[in-house]
């Protein structure tokens, strides 16, 4: 998260998947508009969002984070704000777009969530949603085969006897308890786009054009979509 290196491409992603989504829609040109980025931390793909929307409000409750963020990546047009993702204090219908890229695991309520991210937005507002997959090989956060898919106290003790930790907090879902969480909205899906044309999304670090591993990516999503360890998704305010 203090890697400004790292961040900087998945913010160029992000906007680059907004772009076109906005470009497909009749919404005014990204430029005019306002962006709340929820699960901030230290504010690098904040700063990239400001250079691209006209009023961004980065939100975190990392208060370490989010001091850290107002220091080094702050602009006129952005703000920050410790705020609660389940509590937002925005009222409701004010922001154009909002981004909440892989936070939906680490929040106690991701339902809560959910419903205060579609109480801010402005009618035919739109959230970008990268979440990633319970069902996953390798585990992102610890890096440990199976540990989201397995149940929670096994969970638990294999973080314990890998000495990896004490607790395994995170609660990732699966896909279909995904489409479950954010019913509210109309889901435009990214997710196999980007894959299709990583140099487009700015994802060619990842993939390959015309790989190998592109390739069989592509035949995978499409007979078994279900196992992607990411989804990235437009989520469209109905």
């Amino acid at each position: 998260m203090y890697n400004e290196k790292s961040r900087r491409p998945k913010g160029m992603k992000a906007v680059a998947v907004i772009n076109d989504y906005l470009k497909r829609s009749t919404y005014t040109p990204y430029s005019n508009l306002s962006l709340i980025d929820i699960g901030c931390s230290t504010g690098y793909m904040t700063k990239i969002y400001g250079e691209n929307f006209e009023t961004v409000i980065g939100t975190d409750i990392d208060v370490s984070a989010v001091s850290y963020a107002k220091k080094h990546n702050s602009k006129d047009n952005i703000t920050y704000q410790i705020a609660d993702s389940m509590n937002l204090p925005f009222q409701d219908n004010c922001f154009d777009v909002a981004t909440c890229l892989h936070i939906y695991e680490h929040v106690p309520d991701s339902e809560k969530m959910i419903s205060e991210i579609y109480r801010v937005l402005k009618p035919n507002g739109f959230c970008l949603f990268l979440a990633g997959n319970r069902f996953v090989l390798i585990e992102p956060h610890y890096r440990l085969p199976l540990l989201s898919a397995i149940p929670k106290p096994l969970a638990h003790h294999y973080l314990r006897v890998t000495k990896k930790g004490e607790f395994y907090y995170e609660n990732l879902l699966s896909y279909w308890k995904l489409k479950k969480l954010v019913n509210k909205f109309e889901v435009i899906d990214y997710t196999l786009e980007v894959i299709k044309e990583p140099g487009k999304f700015h994802a060619t670090e990842m993939i390959a054009p015309n790989s190998r591993h592109q390739k069989i990516y592509i035949i995978l999503l499409r007979l078994i979509y279900w196992i992607s360890p990411t989804y990235i998704w437009i989520l469209a305010k109905k």
